[in-house]
């Protein structure tokens, strides 16, 4: 099971299309559940669970972007061993969404759960991790103009890249894991999709390739979010406006951005704050 990480902005959606333009992969929009310490810690029976996994994340439930029947989902998992914890009814989760597609497998891609390897692998042993890594000043100026931006200083911004990068390689250790160069994938998409699929034990396939044939119709699944409270958080159309380059072929005019984008002075700030990881990209 492929479960695709990085820090946003990093090509964790161009990554997630390329796999799931396969016949036999689905990977849906970010779930987002597996990063809640309720869900993980949950004993209560499987219908509970499965209620309370389409209620999350908390801050802004994302349910509606998996086309599925929240109560069909509780009354199946129902159906399952009293016994059942939350691996089963994870699995049925993803189950029921590649049927949906017509797909006998299923992934994920949900770039915050570069946060929780170790926690998601001790609930799906079968989760094999995909982390994309783009240079950090380029995810920085792409992740500054973002809503869902921490920062807006890209230096600031390259700190915490550095910092999550450092935390997931260390989560990572002794699990299934793979690490990706975004600037690899674009310059040779191929050999980098071949080598994910031996990683993934999935066959290489061209429309893999031609991902952005069928990128609008996916991403005509995310849907507004909203807050607990019932606000706003982000539209349908800011969702796609933020994911629009993923409906066009890979593009290596977007690789360095910040050689233009930043001055001098900001330049040698973020290679402060990137340390001997940003180097790695030098």
């Amino acid at each position: 099971m492929p479960i695709i990480v990085g820090v946003p902005r990093s090509g964790t959606t161009l990554l997630r299309f390329m796999l799931d333009a396969h016949s036999q992969l689905a990977i849906p929009p970010e779930t987002g559940f597996l990063q809640s310490e309720a869900l993980l810690r949950s004993t209560v029976p499987p219908r509970q669970l499965a209620r309370q996994l389409t209620r999350l994340p908390e801050s802004a439930p994302a349910w509606s972007d998996f086309a599925l029947d929240a109560d069909h989902f509780v009354e199946a998992a129902a159906c399952l061993p009293q016994s059942a914890g939350l691996p089963q009814v994870l699995r049925l989760f993803y189950r029921l969404y590649a049927a949906r597609l017509g797909k006998p497998r299923v992934g994920d891609k949900t770039p915050s759960y570069l946060q929780h390897i170790r926690a998601i692998a001790e609930q799906l042993p079968e989760a094999r991790f995909i982390h994309i890594l783009r240079d950090g000043r380029d995810v920085a100026l792409s992740w500054g103009k973002t809503w869902f931006a921490p920062e807006r200083e890209p230096e600031l911004l390259v700190g915490r890249w550095a910092q999550s990068i450092r935390e997931a390689r260390e989560q990572a250790r002794d699990l299934p894991y793979l690490e990706l160069r975004y600037d690899q994938l674009l310059n040779d998409p191929q050999m980098q999709i071949r080598r994910i699929g031996e990683f993934i034990e999935l066959d290489y396939h061209p429309a893999m390739l031609d991902y952005h044939r069928r990128t609008p119709e996916r991403l005509d699944e995310h849907q507004a979010r909203f807050q607990s409270d019932g606000q706003l958080l982000v539209s349908k159309e800011q969702r796609l406006q933020q994911q629009w380059r993923t409906t066009l072929p890979p593009d290596i005019s977007r690789l360095d951005v910040w050689r233009e984008q930043l001055d001098s002075a900001q330049q040698a700030a973020c290679r402060r704050a990137g340390g001997a990881l940003l180097a790695e990209f030098d």
